[in-house]
């Protein structure tokens, strides 16, 4: 099992960010990703993002969950 508190923990409420397409994001919280029967990855929350990870580690999929404002 990948210990979260310990990878992730520093990232809440600090001044570590994540960079997601060149965007410095802060992290606002991360969990467990399970298919009804098991855990089969983590998520990590940002601002503006979910990062799905599977137990490897390995990326598996970004998801919007603000929409970004654009600015001319």
């Amino acid at each position: 099992m990948i210990p979260l508190d310990q990878k992730y923990q520093s990232y809440l409420g600090g001044s570590k960010t994540m960079t997601i397409d060149g965007k410095k994001e802060k992290v606002k919280g991360y969990g467990y990703s399970c298919d009804g029967n098991e855990i089969v990855g983590y998520y990590v929350t940002t601002e503006s993002y979910k990062v799905h990870y599977n137990l490897k580690e390995e990326f598996q999929r970004l998801e919007m969950i603000r929409k970004m404002q654009i600015v001319n």
